[in-house]
């Protein structure tokens, strides 16, 4: 099974996909590890990208989640994946796919954003990750404000459910 972990960033992709990878046993892929130097610079300099800076990022991280299937390996990926599209996209051929949307407000977000300091995305381009959200009407959600430990307990048994579901 595959994991995605999406929202906006300062959501908790990393601290949550990390947690929730480490309790089940699984492979952990951190999306921002994909990105290109110029995607890295363009976000640094406040840019927003656009699909097409995107495009080559979510095909090396769907090449990663492709390659996770296909060996049979389980794993969590933080990926913001804000649009349908780009969800359809990352699970194109794939039945056992899952995606946790981590839904908060934006005060709440950008606060953590301007405490971690040590991240190229900076809270000012929050706005804009907002108004590409488009907020997915099948995955499982949990509110940041939730620890993410309890996170992490809530999409266990959703999955665990889930999967019982679908051998039925």
């Amino acid at each position: 099974m595959i994991v995605v972990v999406m929202g906006v960033s300062g959501s908790g992709k990393t601290t949550v996909g990390r947690l929730l990878a480490q309790h089940l046993g699984w492979t952990f892929l951190e999306g921002d590890d994909f990105h290109s130097p110029k995607n890295i610079e363009k976000m640094s300099n406040g840019i927003s990208l656009t699909d097409e800076d995107r495009m080559p990022w979510l095909a090396r991280i769907k090449d990663e989640i492709d390659n996770c299937s296909k060996n049979g390996s389980d794993a969590v990926v933080a990926c913001s994946a804000l649009r349908n599209n780009y969800r359809t996209y990352l699970a194109t051929g794939l039945s056992d796919i899952r995606f946790l949307y981590l839904k908060g407000e934006s005060a709440v977000i950008r606060e953590r954003m301007e405490i971690r300091g040590n991240h190229y995305m900076k809270s000012e381009m929050l706005d804009s990750q907002f108004a590409s959200l488009e907020e997915p009407p099948d995955a499982i959600v949990a509110d940041i404000g939730t620890a993410p430990q309890d996170i992490v307990s809530q999409v266990e048994g959703e999955l665990m459910y889930i999967t019982k579901r679908e051998a039925s």
